[in-house]
């Protein structure tokens, strides 16, 4: 079901810039079949759309229901649980988002937000579409660890990561690391199970 609806988000986020690409003969050009997962913790760039209203509530890939004013964000690459921070690159906006969904769908497009995200970093219904860099904070890897990208020492992870009484509302794998673990690349926690396969497909 996530999938499913993330493959409709990409295809009617931002109906404007639709008509508009459609009107000059330049439509989207849509991505399909398994995508090849990424545990670099890279940043990367590429366009930013946010999810459509009809769409709010609907399951996403992790099993939870898309909630438009939180953090929920969707990537084909990404392992689902990643935390990153996101920055529009006209604005220099950026704000922390949880993968917890696949899409988008449309080539160019490396992440699908919730409303709430995309105008905190200025991505309006006029604009639609952004570019966007997506440095990823702490990846989930298949073995339980959780390996931190180059946005792990960003202000934001820390006052999360090191705040109890943030911790009930903390990203899981935000929950996995702790501050005075910032000098290794990963974090070792084989005791949580983590269902790699399922999430990354």
């Amino acid at each position: 079901m996530g999938v499913i609806a993330a493959f409709a988000v990409a295809l009617s986020t931002v109906p404007a810039s639709a008509k508009s690409a459609r009107r000059h003969g330049h439509a989207p050009e849509h991505v399909t079949g398994p995508a090849t997962v990424d545990l670099s913790a890279r940043k990367r760039l590429g366009k930013a759309s946010y999810y459509a209203s009809q769409f709010f509530g609907r399951t996403m890939a992790d099993g939870t229901p898309m909630n438009p004013r939180a953090n929920n964000a969707a990537s084909r690459t990404l392992p689902l649980e990643t935390v990153a921070k996101v920055t529009d690159v006209a604005t220099g906006k950026s704000a922390i988002v949880e993968i917890k969904d696949r899409g988008p769908y449309i080539k160019g497009r490396i992440v699908d937000l919730s409303p709430s995200t995309a105008r905190k970093i200025g991505i309006t219904r006029r604009i639609g579409v952004a570019n966007v860099v997506v440095a990823p904070i702490a990846v989930p890897l298949p073995d339980g660890r959780v390996k931190r990208g180059p946005a792990a020492d960003h202000a934001s992870f820390l006052s999360i990561a090191s705040s109890p009484h943030r911790r009930p509302n903390t990203p899981a794998s935000l929950r996995r690391t702790a501050p005075q673990d910032r000098g290794s690349p990963t974090v070792d926690n084989k005791a949580r199970r983590h269902d790699s396969t399922g999430a990354l497909q």
